[in-house]
């Protein structure tokens, strides 16, 4: 019997819970937990953030950012490295920049029960969305 090798291409997919590292001003990491959405065809993880977080400011000034997602039984983990764009905040809920939060929540969540509600909620939350291209993947499983 043979054990299928690891692919931390499908973990980063089938992942919703991650930890997002952006560099600080003084160049320490900053980590934070985010919900991403890995698109494998186009080889991108979004997330969507609010403007001002530290997150959000970080990456305004290094654009560098890694992920790292762990298998739930916590013996597989996954690191994407990549260089992140923003887009938003927007201030019209029918704005280019709320359209990209619609497409991201569509791809990681399928319909939303009220899209006036939720395009309203990311303008009031100043939602900005990450988009992050991957440039290098690695990972592995212990068992």
């Amino acid at each position: 019997m043979t054990d299928t090798p690891f692919d931390p291409r499908a973990l980063l997919a089938e992942s919703r819970l991650g930890v997002l590292a952006t560099i600080k001003a003084d160049g320490r990491p900053q980590l934070s937990p985010v919900t991403p959405f890995y698109d494998r065809e186009a080889d991108v993880i979004q997330v969507s953030m609010t403007e001002g977080r530290a997150k959000t400011v970080n990456l305004r000034r290094d654009p560098r950012a890694t992920l790292e997602v762990t298998r739930s039984d916590g013996w597989a983990w996954a690191t994407a490295e990549g260089t992140a764009t923003l887009t938003g905040p927007g201030s019209d809920p029918h704005g280019p920049e709320v359209e990209a939060l619609v497409r991201y929540y569509r791809a990681a969540a399928g319909e939303h029960p009220d899209w006036d509600e939720y395009r309203a909620v990311m303008v009031s939350d100043r939602r900005v969305l990450m988009t992050m291209a991957v440039t290098h993947v690695y990972g592995g499983q212990v068992r």
